[in-house]
């Protein structure tokens, strides 16, 4: 609860948590069903009507109707963007907290391995793992997970590394703490504040890149709906249905806009040394 209120007293907090909260209500209740039709179904004779109080989003090409769509996409996108950086931050916790910990050869090698991945741009890498894989949902949780493991492991590696040479670390390990013990309870609870407000920044880019990858036609893959889906769909016809490119791209650009928003909040309340004046 406190850290809620900090989030909602802060500026940056309170604009971003509220768009979040939106996005995840929206994706709920796409999730759910409680769309105001079938994101499915076609209805042909109402093909690319504009914004109505039937339609309040209007139609596109095949009469589905775009809130409908966009409801189920942004439930779709952020299942996406999840599950990738989870995993992102599961294995680049364990990764990061291994090198700091062993360090030597080990350390050498892993750290390596991760500049070479940080060398590609992510949506490269990305198209690169996609394209090997093949297209798909999971394909993208997968391609976005690796993206974005490296800089989990950097931003656990670097504090972990400082935090091995603290006293308290010495002091458990003469008390004959187990390694696992010292890693869990010292390590990694030291190392909540950047994880928070690094998956809180990701959480954005994933966003992103998931749309990017379904623009493409790498991504989530039709009937079903995505964000990025509905972009690609709609950009041979700009001039004459504009609604089926401006929702999904307001829809896009406030989602990430929130979790940006959110991640700086974050920032300035888990470290007060970054506050602003």
């Amino acid at each position: 609860m406190r850290i809620l209120r900090a989030i909602f007293s802060h500026p940056s907090g309170r604009i971003g948590g509220a768009i979040v909260l939106v996005y995840l209500l929206v994706a709920l209740a796409g999730a759910v069903g409680l769309t105001p039709h079938d994101p499915l179904m076609q209805y042909r004779i109402d093909r690319l009507q504009a914004p109505t109080s039937s339609y309040w989003m209007g139609t596109d090409l095949f009469g589905r109707d775009v809130m409908s769509r966009l409801m189920k996409g942004v439930g779709q996108s952020f299942t996406v963007a999840f599950f990738s950086v989870a995993l992102a931050t599961l294995a680049g916790t364990v990764l990061g907290l291994t090198a700091a910990w062993y360090g030597g050869r080990w350390d050498t090698l892993l750290m390596r391995f991760m500049d070479v991945l940080l060398a590609f741009p992510a949506i490269l890498l990305a198209l690169l793992i996609v394209t090997i894989i093949g297209p798909g949902t999971w394909t993208s949780v997968a391609a976005i997970s690796i993206v974005y493991t490296p800089i989990f492991t950097r931003v656990v590696r670097g504090p972990a590394l400082s935090l091995k040479a603290r006293d308290f670390v010495d002091a458990a390990r003469t008390f004959g703490s187990s390694r696992t013990y010292i890693l869990t309870r010292h390590l990694l609870l030291n190392l909540v504040a950047p994880l928070t407000v690094q998956v809180t920044l990701a959480l954005a880019w994933a966003l992103l890149t998931e749309a990017g990858l379904s623009f493409l036609g790498l991504g989530t893959q039709p009937p079903a709906s995505s964000l990025g889906l509905m972009l690609s769909d709609a950009r041979n016809l700009m001039e004459q249905a504009p609604w089926l490119l401006a929702f999904p791209a307001v829809a896009i650009m406030l989602s990430i806009l929130g979790f940006n928003l959110l991640g700086d909040a974050l920032r300035d309340i888990l470290d007060p040394k970054t506050r602003r004046a």
